[in-house]
């Protein structure tokens, strides 16, 4: 049997990308994710947390963009990979996820404690 940082891993192979419009940070809400995910990423302060969340961003969002971008997590990853979560500019990969792949992604979400990152 897998375990999550497997799971994780193997899951984020499978996810395609694409080059996403310069500024946008459009899909740079807050966001929930698996205790795996979250332990990838640095620690912040509820501070930090609170002053993201009053600008409805994430906390990991700085003015250049994403600050944990190679850590991101799975749900911010399938953002613009799957007509179910479009790019508000149109951006996308040639080809979508798999849908199979999208499946196992929020299966995982769904059977994952979710925090708020």
């Amino acid at each position: 049997m897998n375990n999550n940082k497997e799971i994780v891993d193997r899951l984020r192979e499978r996810i395609p990308t694409f080059k996403c419009t310069p500024g946008c940070h459009d899909c740079c809400g807050p966001v929930t994710t698996s205790s795996e995910e979250m332990s990838r990423l640095p620690v912040k302060t509820d501070a930090e947390h609170e002053a993201a969340l009053d600008q409805y961003n994430c906390v990991h969002l700085g003015p250049n963009g994403c600050k944990v971008y190679d850590e991101r997590p799975l749900i911010c990853r399938v953002f613009g990979t799957t007509p179910n979560m479009p790019c508000p500019n149109g951006c996308r990969p040639e080809e979508m996820i798999d849908t199979k792949i999208e499946r196992h992604i929020h299966h995982y979400i769904k059977n994952t404690r979710q925090v708020l990152v």
